[in-house]
C-alpha cells in the first residue's frame, strides 16, 4: 500500500515512519500515513517564512483569483473528496457532501472578503493638537499562521482556516486529524493545481502530542488556530505567549422548547441536530430543555423520530448514523451512559453498541451534574429534561462550563430576546437548533468553548494586524 507523503515547499516527503489510517466503520486500512518529527517542522516552517514574503506582496485581487480556482476544483471533484470524507472519517455520503457544498462556500466567502480588507480614517482634530494632521488605518498580514485541525469537518474547518489566512496574505503549515489526513493532502494538492506558492501551505501529518510544541513556540509563528478540546485549547494559549490564538474549542450545545411551538414541525430538526455524524459535532444538540406542560408529548415524537434514522455503511446513501470515530471513543460514552443510568437516569431510546455504532440514544431524568450533561458527550446521545418557568430554564442552560452556540424555540418575541440576553454563549440561534452555522456568521464561544472568532470576515480581521498611520499636513 502506497505511503502518504508529508507536503512540504510543494512536494511530497515520504518518512520512514509511519502510521495505518484505519476506516472508523469497518476497520480495514485504508492508507499508510508519514509521521512527521520536529526537523520536518522546523523545514515546514521555514518555508512558510519564505513563501510570505511572496504572499505580503500578492495583490488582493490574485488572492482572491487562487481561492476562486479552488472553488472551481471543488465543484469539478465533489463526488470524490464526499467519499473521501465517508472513508476516513466515518460520515454518512450524503452529509458529506453537505460539507464540501459549506467547504465552496466558504472558500468563495475568503475569495470575497481578500477584496474587502479595509481600514479606516481616523478624525485626529478630535483632540487638542490633532489639527492639520490626517490619521487612517490598514490591515497587513501576521506571517506563518499554524492551524491544527479535528477530525469531524476535514475540508471544512481547515477551510476555516486556510480561507481567510490565504485572503489576508499570510501562509501556513497545516497539521490535521490523525484520523484525516487524506483530505488535508488532497486540499494542498488543490490549492497548488490553482496557484497557490510553493511553501504557502505546508501540511504535517503525525502525532499532536509530539509535534505540538515545536509547531506552537517557534518564534516564526505569528499565529495559532486550533479547533479541538478544551483541555488541548488551555495547553496551547498557555505556551503560545505573546501569539495571536483563535481557540474553538468544546460545548454541550443546550435548547429551550417553549410550549407555543409546533412540535411537529420542529422535532425532525431536533433529531437532525442530535443524531447528525453520530453528534462528533461541537454545536450538537446535547440538552433538550422542554416546557412541563409538553415535556411527554416531545419526548415521544423525538424518540418516534429517531427511531427511523438508519445505521449503516457511511457510503451507502440511505444511511443517517454511522460509526464513531475510534473505539476509545466508544467506550467511553458507554461508561458515561452506564453511570447516568446508576446515578438515576433513565433510557429513552437506544444506550447499546451495533458494531462500530454507537447506536442513537435518549436519555430521561438527567440532571445538570451527570457527565452526559455537563460534559462534551460528542457522540449520539442527547437527554430530554422538563422545565416550569423559562428563566429556569436559562439557569439550566447556563450551568455549565461550555458556551458556544444555544438556542430557543419560540413564537413570543420578548421570551426570544429576554433569554438572548440572559443565555451565556457565544451565539443564541432563535427558533433552530444549536446546531445551525453559516459560513459567514461569527463564530465562536465563551467560558471553556474558546476564544477569538470564524466566519470569514471575523477572522480575516484575526489574521492581521492593524496598522496607523499619521500625516502633519501643515508646518
Amino acid at each position: 500500500m502506497e505511503t502518504k507523503s508529508l507536503f512540504i515547499n510543494g512536494k511530497g516527503e515520504t518518512k520512514q515512519r509511519t502510521y495505518a489510517l484505519h476506516s472508523p466503520y469497518s476497520g480495514e486500512v485504508i492508507a499508510n500515513i508519514s509521521m512527521a518529527d520536529k526537523a520536518d517542522v522546523k523545514k515546514a516552517i521555514e518555508g512558510a517564512q519564505q513563501a510570505y514574503k511572496t504572499m505580503k506582496e500578492m495583490p488582493a485581487y490574485k488572492r482572491s483569483d487562487i481561492l476562486l480556482k479552488v472553488v472551481s476544483i471543488l465543484q469539478e471533484r465533489r463526488e470524490e473528496l464526499a467519499r473521501v470524507v465517508a472513508l476516513e472519517a466515518g460520515k454518512p455520503i450524503r452529509t458529506a457532501r453537505g460539507e464540501i457544498d459549506r467547504t465552496i462556500a466558504t472558500y468563495q466567502f475568503a475569495a470575497e472578503e481578500a477584496k474587502r480588507i479595509y481600514g479606516e480614517t481616523i478624525p485626529m482634530d478630535a483632540a487638542p493638537g490633532g489639527e492639520n494632521r490626517l490619521g487612517f488605518t490598514w490591515r497587513e498580514p501576521l506571517g506563518v499562521v499554524v492551524a491544527i485541525s479535528p477530525f469531524n469537518f476535514p475540508f471544512n474547518l481547515v477551510a476555516h482556516k486556510l480561507g481567510p489566512a490565504f485572503a489576508a496574505g499570510n501562509t501556513v503549515v497545516l497539521k490535521p486529524a490523525e484520523q484525516t489526513p487524506l483530505s488535508a493532502y488532497l486540499i494542498a494538492e488543490i490549492f497548488q493545481q490553482a496557484g497557490l506558492p510553493d511553501g504557502a501551505l505546508q501540511v504535517i501529518t503525525g502525532s499532536g502530542r509530539e509535534l505540538s510544541d515545536a509547531l506552537i513556540t517557534d518564534e516564526r509563528v505569528k499565529k495559532v488556530t486550533f479547533t479541538g478540546s478544551a483541555g488541548v485549547g488551555k495547553i496551547i494559549k498557555e505556551k503560545a505567549g505573546l501569539r495571536k490564538v483563535t481557540l474553538e474549542l468544546g460545548s454541550n450545545s443546550g435548547l429551550i422548547v417553549e410550549p407555543d411551538v409546533p412540535l411537529e414541525k420542529i422535532i425532525p430538526r431536533c433529531v437532525e441536530g442530535a443524531f447528525a455524524f453520530a453528534g462528533q459535532v461541537c454545536i450538537s444538540l446535547q440538552r433538550i430543555y422542554v416546557h412541563e406542560s409538553v415535556y411527554e408529548e416531545f419526548s415521544k415524537l423525538f424518540i418516534e423520530q429517531a427511531k427511523q434514522l438508519k445505521i449503516g455503511d457511511p457510503l451507502e446513501e440511505t444511511t443517517d448514523i454511522s460509526a464513531m470515530i475510534n473505539p476509545k471513543e466508544m467506550e467511553r460514552i458507554e461508561s458515561w451512559v452506564e453511570e447516568a443510568l446508576e446515578q438515576g437516569a433513565t433510557i429513552g431510546l437506544g444506550g447499546t453498541r451495533d458494531g462500530s455504532v454507537f447506536t442513537p440514544t435518549v436519555l430521561l431524568n438527567v440532571t445538570n451534574n451527570m457527565a452526559v450533561s455537563c460534559q462534551e458527550t460528542f457522540a449520539p446521545v442527547v437527554s430530554i429534561v422538563p422545565y416550569k418557568e423559562l428563566d429556569e430554564a436559562i439557569d439550566m442552560v447556563n450551568d455549565s462550563i461550555y458556551g458556544l452556540n444555544v438556542a430557543i424555540y419560540t413564537q413570543n418575541i420578548i421570551n426570544a430576546m429576554n433569554a438572548a440576553k440572559k443565555l451565556e454563549s457565544g451565539g443564541v440561534i432563535i427558533n433552530d437548533i444549536p446546531t445551525f452555522r453559516l459560513d459567514h456568521m461569527p463564530y465562536g464561544g465563551v467560558k471553556d468553548s474558546g476564544y477569538g472568532r470564524e466566519g470569514i470576515k471575523y477572522a480575516v480581521e484575526e489574521m492581521t494586524e492593524l496598522k496607523f498611520v499619521t500625516i502633519k499636513t501643515a508646518f
